[in-house]
């Protein structure tokens, strides 16, 4: 019951309330709408991990929502339509434009495939949009058609008097040659209905060639949130001009021989290092450096090959040094003895790690000087500078990274889900870590992810203090490769040994507490709880360490309470995951677990219409269908219910007036 008393206490609130729904009939309209929203099915999110730039399967699985569509199509048209001609109908929702040109090419008679293409659409279209409100899908509709389909959605076809005027507009729509057009609307509509929200758990960046062309996507996506990777995490690092992430950025892309999003998509000009490179390093045979092939190496002839390698070599130098520079700069983390240049014996060519001595594959560094070896030539510091600069003023990049500052965190829960891309550092025990991360400032479990993130962000924004932003950036470092970084959790990031020292027991990299407990419940029941997650039907959802299904690991660990769902977008893990990726779909009918099957390309998918075999595993199905009130999103609008209600009494009892003006 509402109080006189409480109405006292929130009158200026009810005041400003009262701006936006003037009258008692705008207060009840918007009660009866926020209730009836309430009722309505759980939209569809989806978990993605991992992408590593592969953005042509990214893209894939967005148009088809993970199988999602296909599945609505088989629903809907099971028995009426063949194989084929479902497969057809699914292409053309994926890739409107290109399919058209298709069939336009082959159609004898193409009103009557437009007359029927466009009834199917509406009954899709009719069947994915059923799930929300009407202002909802408004608000999805291309402005050019969405009046003609509003009408199309909400007349039933069965009513013999409608029957006529649906079958007019379709005509109309052909005769004054709308078709097209039409059709490529209807079918965005689709995808972008048949996704509600879209977590993404890090990792955008790295080894594929078209993460740029990813963000521009999403950057004019609607519904989505990204919890950070380590590899999202070092590009921003670069960003903000932190030297060692910016080597780290550099090295990676020529290790995968994929310059396309540097260079294209950023404008990263890398020809001093290609100079740099070819002149330092031109007696060398730079054979540690040649690129993995399983990027684009496999194409590049023998002199590409040289060039690359060497500017590869160029680049990991200058990244060893300026990396044990930091590790100096900052005796707090406890990383010094990651200064590997310093425990080389240039003249045996030997180097000793944890007491042992190992011979060096090669031992060949004209740019380094034994007597202080993480010191910069004059030519690397100019390099470094130049490099430096192209990095903190492409715009592109700063846009993209800005995108993903406003759209992400270092964690993320949404209706009960707890999202963080690697870990949540951990004691042997189980219990959470504190991990110092500035002098003098320790914090663990959801205070540390907070504090990183907030740290993160520091680096970017002009008011920050002088000192705290230069530690903010040096800190990106740790971040990405530091032992107690939440980002990496290792003992170390073995870079160097993989290079140099034939002997395997030097590139172990011993996983943190995290990785091994995380299969007990209990552990991941502590976790949730210090994360103040309640709900009875609670998960933690997690990307970062490809799942081995070929050798018959399961993604669902912990009885069901952790979901790891990085099964490895990126070509290169394609051998040891045996599959090309997983979207985790939580519908309101409870989770599915979709398995991809390594995705060809655009163009077998348009001309073939060869979909990603995606084979479904059922996680957890709920016993009740899952609504609005349920989620998080309900929470909110039931909040909103309560405080018009008091408005509604505010207004009955006179404690504020009516207004005459009505919405413009």
């Amino acid at each position: 019951m509402t109080n006189p008393k409480d109405i006292e206490k929130d009158m200026r609130y009810l005041q400003l309330l009262s701006n936006s729904f003037p009258t008692i009939a705008d207060a009840s309209t918007e009660i009866i709408n926020l209730q009836a929203i309430l009722n309505l099915p759980k939209g569809t999110e989806h978990f993605l991990a991992d992408i590593h730039g592969e953005y042509e399967a990214f893209q894939h699985v967005l148009k088809n929502a993970s199988g999602n569509i296909k599945r609505k199509v088989n629903d809907l048209f099971g028995t009426t339509l063949r194989e084929a001609e479902k497969r057809e109908l699914c292409t053309l929702i994926y890739y409107p434009e290109q399919k058209l040109e298709l069939v336009k090419a082959q159609e004898k008679d193409i009103d009557d495939w437009y007359h029927i293409t466009l009834h199917k659409l509406v009954a899709v279209c009719r069947d994915i949009s059923s799930k929300y409100t009407r202002s909802k899908v408004r608000h999805s509709l291309p402005a050019d058609f969405s009046y003609i389909i509003e009408e199309l959605l909400h007349e039933r076809t069965e009513d013999t008097n409608k029957t006529a005027y649906v079958n007019e507009i379709i005509d109309t729509i052909i005769s004054t040659g709308r078709a097209d057009d039409f059709i490529i609307a209807m079918a965005g509509v689709i995808q972008r209905l048949a996704i509600d929200q879209l977590h993404l758990l890090g990792d955008i960046y790295d080894r594929g060639p078209g993460a740029h062309r990813i963000m521009d996507l999403m950057e004019n996506y609607e519904h989505w949130d990204i919890t950070w990777g380590n590899h999202d995490i070092m590009w921003m690092g670069a960003a903000a001009g932190n030297d060692a992430c910016i080597c780290n950025v550099i090295r990676l892309s020529l290790r995968y021989s994929n310059l396309a999003t540097l260079e294209e998509g950023y404008g990263i000009n890398l020809v001093p290092l290609a100079t740099f490179g070819m002149e330092a390093y031109k007696d060398d045979p730079c054979e540690e450096f040649m690129p993995k092939f399983s990027g684009g190496a496999e194409n590049m002839d023998a002199k590409t090959q040289r060039l690359t390698a060497q500017m590869h070599k160029a680049i990991a130098v200058m990244q060893f040094k300026v990396e044990a520079q930091l590790y100096h700069k900052h005796p707090e983390w406890k990383m010094e003895e990651r200064d590997l240049l310093s425990h080389i014996d240039y003249k045996t060519g030997t180097i000793t790690l944890e007491g042992n001595t190992y011979q060096m594959k090669s031992c060949h560094f004209p740019t380094i000087d034994p007597a202080n070896p993480t010191k910069l030539t004059e030519e690397e510091e100019a390099l470094m500078h130049h490099l430096r600069h192209f990095f903190m003023l492409s715009e592109k990049l700063h846009r993209h990274l800005n995108a993903m500052l406003a759209h992400g965190c270092m964690y993320g829960i949404y209706n009960g889900n707890l999202l963080f891309h690697a870990s949540v550092p951990l004691n042997e025990d189980g219990t959470l870590k504190e991990v110092e991360i500035r002098p003098g400032h320790k914090c663990s479990g959801r205070a540390l992810m907070t504090d990183v993130g907030m740290q993160i962000r520091s680096a970017f924004q002009n008011d920050t203090p002088k000192e705290e932003r230069e530690y903010a950036v040096d800190y990106f470092l740790y971040l990405w490769c530091g032992p107690n970084s939440p980002l990496f959790d290792k003992s170390k990031m073995a870079t160097f040994e993989r290079y140099f020292i034939n002997e395997k027991e030097t590139h172990h990299e011993a996983k943190g507490n995290f990785f091994t407990l995380r299969d007990r419940e209990d552990i991941c029941d502590s976790i949730m709880d210090a994360f103040g997650i309640t709900d009875p039907n609670r998960h933690i959802i997690n990307g970062h360490v490809p799942v081995h299904v070929a050798s018959g690991e399961n993604p669902i660990k912990a009885g069901g309470k952790l979901m790891v769902i990085d099964g490895g977008f990126s070509q290169a893990y394609h051998k040891e995951t045996g599959i090309a990726g997983y979207t985790l779909v939580y519908h309101s009918r409870g989770f599915q677990l979709v398995q991809h099957e390594p995705f060809t390309s655009t163009e077998d998918a348009i001309i073939r219409g060869t979909d990603i075999k995606s084979t479904t595993q059922i996680v957890e199905m709920s016993s009740h269908r899952m609504l609005v009130a349920d989620t998080d999103k309900g929470k909110e609008l039931r909040q909103q219910v309560a405080e018009l209600k008091k408005l509604l009494y505010a207004y009955r009892h006179g404690f504020i007036k009516e207004s005459e003006k009505k919405h413009h």
